[in-house]
């Protein structure tokens, strides 16, 4: 933390002298108190009560004055805020092998619930789309801020939608960009911060070379976070014979490395939420130096209107 007038911190001094006063003025009063030698009266003109009872008020009055200094010196903090116009790209595998069961209650069906808390937990000010694929690329949510209509789009994600078999990370690649250029008017030219959310659980088998959708995405100055779903014992059932579907998370790897973007494992349902939850803190965020001063001038009336209550409540007298 920095402060715009830090000189204003000096004022700490006058509330330090005051708290010295007020401990000074209390031994004085217990000193009196014990020369007076009439007990009865004494009991009539100061009742007993409970000691720290008459030390809350000051204490909380004193507590105020330190962070209204505080405020009055204008603190500042970097802060994490939404870039504007941030966009954020979430790209499903629906091949056939996401319906393997080595992740509960199935490798799609997991990778849907985490898909809907990761939205949920971005700024509503972002604007998240869709894309499926497994041979071919579709986008089924153009990026907007209309949550809604993304449940509905995870929602429809389901082996086959795209229409033809097999993992085209590459298509997907090229389909979120073409959705990134589509945002709005200003998008051709004044290009939104974006983010590609990639997940799938094999290799490339066809479409697009995935390193040629990478060298796009670096031109675009879109990172693309990879997801690599699954287990190595991974299968699916084809009519009752067991086929091997296992991870194969290197093109992924090399395409977030490409890219500037993260490359993530996980082999759970439980992995998978954490991964999300990682990259939701990363993505469509800048870091900026603002003015806090208005924290500690609140708590600061709070603690005021805490020590009026306190003493309207232990000390005033009732005619």
């Amino acid at each position: 933390m920095t402060w715009q007038s830090p000189a204003r911190l000096l004022l700490l001094f006058g509330v330090l002298a005051l708290a010295v006063g007020y401990l000074l003025a209390q031994r004085r009063r217990s000193r009196y108190a014990v020369r007076f030698t009439n007990l009865r009266l004494l009991d009539r003109v100061a009742p007993v009560r409970p000691g720290w009872r008459r030390h809350v008020p000051a204490g909380l009055f004193l507590a105020m004055l330190a962070l209204l200094v505080v405020g009055f010196a204008r603190p500042e903090a970097e802060v994490r805020v939404p870039r504007e116009r941030a966009t954020v790209m979430v790209a499903v595998d629906v091949s056939t092998s996401m319906l393997a069961t080595d992740v509960e209650p199935d490798r799609l069906a997991a990778a849907k619930e985490a898909a809907r808390r990761f939205v949920d937990g971005l700024p509503d000010e972002f604007n998240v789309g869709l894309v499926a694929f497994a041979g071919s690329a579709a986008v089924l949510v153009p990026p907007n801020t209309d949550r809604e209509a993304l449940h509905e789009g995870i929602d429809r994600l389901a082996e086959g939608i795209t229409g033809v078999q097999g993992t085209a990370i590459g298509e997907a690649i090229s389909a979120s960009l073409g959705a990134v250029r589509s945002l709005d008017q200003k998008a051709a030219e004044q290009p939104p911060p974006a983010r590609v959310i990639l997940l799938s659980d094999g290799a490339n088998t066809s479409g697009m070379d995935p390193m040629e959708a990478a060298s796009a995405a670096v031109t675009a100055k879109v990172p693309v976070h990879t997801i690599s779903f699954g287990t190595p014992g991974g299968f699916v059932d084809r009519g009752g014979r067991p086929i091997q579907v296992p991870v194969d998370g290197q093109t992924l790897r090399a395409v977030a490395e490409d890219t500037g973007g993260r490359f993530h494992e996980a082999g759970s349902s439980r992995e998978l939420r954490e991964v999300y939850e990682d990259i939701g803190s990363s993505v469509g965020w800048r870091t900026e130096r603002q003015d806090v001063s208005a924290r500690f001038i609140g708590l600061g009336l709070v603690l005021a209107m805490a020590a009026a209550a306190g003493s309207m409540r232990w000390f005033a007298r009732l005619p």
